[in-house]
């Protein structure tokens, strides 16, 4: 079974994201991180600063890459509404 801190692995390798990049999207939800925590949770996890993910986290990641790929939900309806009066 894969842990939080795989597939937060996993997501990072498959989408080409850096640190900076995952930062970016936990702020997207109000998450706040900083470089260092970040880098405790792709450590091995025999290393001594191993720390794991918790749900919380891999759950804001995953709202926060919503919004970084597809944009707020806000901004979304706004579009369809626009596109809906151009094509009237």
């Amino acid at each position: 079974m894969l842990s939080n801190n795989d597939i937060l692995k996993k997501i990072r390798v498959a989408l080409a994201l850096r640190n900076d990049d995952i930062i970016e999207i936990l702020k997207l939800v109000d998450f706040e991180i900083t470089k260092g925590a970040l880098g405790d949770l792709f450590r091995n996890e025999d290393h001594p600063g191993f720390v794991e993910a918790g749900d919380q986290l891999l759950r804001n990641f995953l709202n926060g890459l919503i919004i970084y790929k597809r944009g707020k939900l806000s901004e979304l309806k706004n579009i369809d509404r626009d596109n809906t009066k151009d094509s009237n």
